[in-house]
């Protein structure tokens, strides 16, 4: 089984890239996009509206070319 880690990485860093959870009351995510720091996350909903403000508009979540999951995938929101 392979997982995002063993997938050959693109030469470009992808568009989003969604940072460890943090603890918080509630926990949250920092998020980049296309480079800048573009806010926190608690959870999906708030990934897609930043990434939607930003100008993205058809996100595949699984997609290790767009979005970049560090410390964890689309589905740890709690530390």
């Amino acid at each position: 089984m392979t997982t995002p880690e063993d997938e050959p990485r693109s030469p470009w860093p992808p568009p989003i890239v969604v940072h460890p959870v943090m603890p918080g009351d509630p926990p949250f995510r920092s998020v980049e996009i296309n480079g800048e720091l573009a806010g926190i996350a608690r959870d999906l909903v708030e990934l897609l509206d930043l990434a939607y403000s930003a100008g993205l508009k058809h996100i595949d979540l699984d997609d290790p070319a767009q979005v970049r999951w560090v410390g964890g995938g689309k589905y740890k929101w709690v530390p």
